[in-house]
């Protein structure tokens, strides 16, 4: 297992809410046993927090720096682009309605409905990249799935098909080597706009020249009543903004380290 993808699955299991607010709260009650009163307000505020993250106002709180980063894109400004790079997400394995294919689930499919969206408008080539089959055949790439059902779903081609990388580092490395072959510099990437900060800084690290076109804003919009109601659909939202912010995290520290 490479640094990135260690990185990720210790974040995704133990360092992200609710696992560390749990854990904090726990690690309140066993201070209690030797100071009540600070393990009291230890668990107290894990769990206040833990509350907070539960609502669309505070998964605000946490997507609102990223999505500052990804203003929504500009077709008036996008000269000299070569290419579209849609990003792979997650898939749907053997979905029976599609002939037990796997399918890309609800984000990889908003992420492909946008690339295809700029096909249409710009005429402008589209690679998919994303990886992570299985040697025995039982899960194709991502990226395969993904040109699937642009291609038949979409009514759009795909001129490239990256289906090796297991990470987003790995996306941008292994996509950058297709499209340099092709003379391509300039590319319009797509991907959610939580995941565009840290996905944009990859991609130019490998030497292409980025412009982001972000879909997916969940913080759009005025609050509303319901916005301070818990529900497990703000908790998903708080973490996958704190999953974001910890991955730029680590690649600004890795970039400062190396720097050094």
């Amino acid at each position: 297992m490479n640094t990135d993808l260690l990185v990720s699955t210790l974040t995704h299991v133990v360092l992200l809410p609710p696992v560390c607010l749990l854990l904090t709260a726990a690690a309140g009650l066993l201070v209690s046993r030797r100071n009540r009163r600070a393990g009291r307000a230890l668990t107290g505020m894990s769990l206040a927090l833990l509350l907070v993250l539960f609502t669309n106002a505070g998964a605000r709180l946490l997507m609102a720096p990223l999505e500052r980063l990804a203003p929504p894109l500009d077709l008036a400004r996008i000269d000299g682009a070569g290419a579209i790079v849609v990003l792979a997400a997650g898939r749907l394995e053997h979905a029976p309605e599609y002939g037990g294919h796997d399918i890309p689930d609800l984000t990889a499919l908003a992420r492909l409905r946008y690339g295809a969206h700029l096909h249409h408008k710009t005429g402008l080539p589209l690679l998919v990249t994303g990886g992570q089959g299985t040697p025995d055949g039982r899960h194709e790439p991502k990226a395969r799935s993904m040109e699937r059902a642009l291609r038949e779903d979409f009514r759009t081609p795909v001129a490239w098909v990256e289906d090796a990388s297991t990470t987003t580092a790995e996306n941008a490395a292994f996509s950058a080597r297709i499209l340099n072959t092709s003379g391509v510099q300039r590319i319009l990437l797509v991907t959610d706009a939580l995941h565009m900060a840290r996905a944009r800084r990859v991609f130019e690290r490998n030497g292409l020249q980025v412009i982001p076109a972000p879909t997916m804003f969940y913080g759009a919009g005025p609050l509303m009543p319901l916005d301070f109601v818990p529900s497990a659909s703000a908790l998903q939202k708080s973490y996958y903004a704190s999953y974001e912010l910890a991955g730029l995290a680590w690649y600004r520290l890795r970039e400062a380290i190396g720097s050094n």
